[in-house]
């Protein structure tokens, strides 16, 4: 077992004749090896089970509904989703366990996540507290660095696909995943996604990047923000079209966050800031400095997504980031990571009780 996989066991029903409603254990129903207990989410083509192993160890089972268990695509992408999380080691993903693609009822099995997903939490309980949020930007920014490295695209990050482990985000629900070195972004010939949290150039049919899922990052922090969609409600035509716009409602966010988010909802991959500067700013955030990174007007991107010096200024390189400086305005002393702009507040400290 992977060091950062944590096991949750989960009791066997009690022994005897049922009582009520209740099955006898004998009738729990089963899939392979595995028991399955309960309904514990769904979408269009599949049931997601909490179930038990043969050790009793809590597992998610996902399984293709009957209706599409036999449809190729279906089939096609499911196997995906294995291939996805096969790539992937990371305790704030919800990786691969086991799967079962050549069965009549075909199935993956992930590491099983008893948080709630984020979107029940804001809706249940009103946009995060700041250290709530500031916990789930940073660890969301982090488990898609992961995922990058391991050479996916996730290409749904949306609040239905985080999951809160005592508070610790874990990233779900892989089976639309872009695999760098895989040309097909759709299934069956469909654009796959939640409007409001598809990116414009999934809804364009444009080519699919890692800032695809810096802006869906994006997305899903401002919703925890607000406790509202970004791009609002309404039409499905409306909300597109305000995400093509980049027309992103940031009211209720604090104004310290705000640069970063709004940067990387820019309709413009290319315009988005990259992993690093995204970690970065949010290292300044958690300081209490303004989340600040670079943009059309205070810095230029280069092929690979970093910052570069425009004309007529110094490009100082600092523990491994980069600050765009006017020329002449080299620091003598070294620079703090990330210095993108003067602070809005300096950091206040806590009165000693």
């Amino acid at each position: 077992m992977a060091a950062h996989d944590r096991t949750e066991w989960v009791s066997a029903p009690p022994a005897g004749p049922a009582q009520g409603h209740d099955r006898p254990s004998a009738n729990v129903e089963r899939l392979g090896p595995y028991r399955l207990l309960e309904e514990v989410g769904e979408g269009g083509m599949g049931v997601v089970h909490l179930a038990v192993d043969q050790r009793g160890r809590a597992v998610a089972v996902k399984v293709l509904r009957p209706h599409v268990a036999h449809d190729a695509d279906a089939r096609t992408r499911l196997g995906r989703e294995v291939e996805t999380l096969s790539r992937v080691q990371d305790r704030r993903v919800a990786t691969v366990i086991d799967a079962d693609l050549m069965g009549p009822r075909p199935y993956v099995v992930t590491r099983y996540v008893p948080g709630p997903a984020l979107d029940e939490t804001v809706e249940d309980h009103g946009p995060l507290a700041p250290d709530e949020l500031l916990r789930l930007a940073r660890g969301t920014a982090e488990a898609i660095r992961a995922i990058h490295a391991c050479g996916v695209v996730h290409r749904d990050i949306k609040p239905g696909n985080v999951l809160l482990e005592d508070g610790e985000p874990v990233l779900i629900d892989f089976g639309i995943a872009h695999l760098q070195d895989d040309v097909r972004h759709t299934v069956g010939g469909l654009v796959m996604g939640t409007p409001g949290y598809l990116s414009p150039e999934l809804v364009e049919g444009a080519a699919i990047t890692e800032a695809t899922d810096w802006w869906g990052w994006a997305a899903t922090i401002t919703y925890a923000a607000s406790g509202r969609p970004p791009f609002g409600r309404g039409r499905m035509d409306a909300v597109l079209s305000r995400v093509r716009a980049g027309d992103v409602d940031l009211d209720g966010v604090d104004p310290r966050l705000a640069p970063l988010l709004r940067a990387s909802l820019s309709p413009s991959p290319f315009e988005r800031p990259h992993a690093d500067y995204v970690i970065a700013a949010l290292e300044r955030y958690a300081a209490g400095y303004e989340a600040t990174v670079p943009t059309a007007d205070n810095g230029h991107w280069d092929a690979h997504g970093l910052p570069v010096a425009p004309p007529g200024a110094t490009q100082v390189f600092q523990g491994g980031g980069t600050a765009v400086m006017p020329s002449g305005l080299a620091p003598s002393a070294p620079a703090p990571p990330a210095a993108w702009g003067a602070p809005m507040a300096a950091p206040v400290a806590a009165p000693v009780a």
